[in-house]
């Protein structure tokens, strides 16, 4: 081996592990302003005397409710506040029965279980397409577009770039808009996407995508489930995308259930420990 080449091999490690910090960075750089805005919330309404305490009332909650902490943060910041500071946050919400999922059992597994879901959400959608590359997005609820949630077998690069996706521009951006399922035959050629999204998408090794909005019953969009093949796509079947049809309604119903639900819940719980413990100093956990 030459000298070139011996040289080669550290100069791609020290590449990958700059990348892997640049990666780093720009995930932290998403959550953490909608953290810190909804610490300075907590801090002002609850005269809590520092931001430490703040994210210890959010991790509280969070950790009671198996609720993710950048999920209660922005509902935390988008939700009115509460009508009268000693009084319920939401204190004529209707509680309604959580719904069934013909696909998974993983819901029955306790009140928290949203994320078992969504991986079970991604599981069957693979299953009927044939593929193990995918991902399941929710609605940002502080910035708008769609946020990843689960994934598998997608590049490290793909989930840095579409890791928060706006209105346009993808085929999960354009189901979400349309409320129906898209199907991209090949990639290389759809005009769905911009090009920045279609060499990112490409150099992950997906030649072909399907994805398929996560319904209620009104026909709101509130999560979006894709899939990604290797190799261009003739199209699906009928039963295909009846089946799809049905994970899509199912899931969506139960985000929907779970939102108005465990994660209220979870907020009328951290308005709890606030009232009790106002001007008081919290600790993480």
């Amino acid at each position: 081996m030459s000298t070139a080449g011996q040289a080669a091999a550290p100069d791609d490690g020290e590449l990958e592990r700059l990348r892997a910090e640049l990666r780093d960075l720009r995930a932290r750089a998403r959550v953490r302003p909608l953290i810190s805005q909804a610490q300075g919330i907590l801090q002002e309404r609850y005269a809590l005397p520092d931001g430490e305490s703040a994210f210890a009332l959010m991790q509280r909650a969070s950790q009671r409710y198996n609720v993710k902490l950048h999920t209660l943060a922005g509902v935390l910041v988008t939700a009115p506040r509460p009508d009268e500071p000693d009084a319920l946050w939401f204190p004529r919400r209707v509680r309604g029965p959580e719904p069934e999922l013909t696909f998974t059992r993983a819901h029955r597994s306790g009140s928290g279980s949203r994320g078992a879901v969504l991986k079970a959400v991604l599981r069957s959608t693979l299953t009927v397409t044939g593929t193990d590359m995918g991902n399941v997005q929710l609605p940002d609820p502080a910035r708008g577009g769609l946020r990843i949630e689960q994934h598998t077998g997608l590049t490290e690069d793909f989930l840095d770039f579409f890791a928060h996706v706006g209105e346009d521009g993808t085929a999960c951006a354009r189901a979400a808009r349309d409320v129906a399922q898209v199907t991209v035959r090949d990639v290389e050629s759809d005009p769905v996407f911009t090009e920045p999204a279609r060499r990112a998408i490409l150099a992950a090794g997906s030649r072909a995508c399907h994805s398929v909005p996560l319904t209620t019953e009104s026909g709101l969009c509130v999560g979006m489930v894709s899939a990604h093949m290797d190799r261009p796509l003739d199209g699906l079947t009928t039963a295909q995308t009846k089946a799809l049809d049905t994970v899509g309604g199912e899931a969506g119903r139960w985000l929907a259930w779970h939102d108005r639900t465990v994660v209220l819940d979870a907020l009328e719980h951290l308005h709890a420990l606030g009232r009790a413990g106002r001007g008081s100093r919290f600790r993480r956990s």
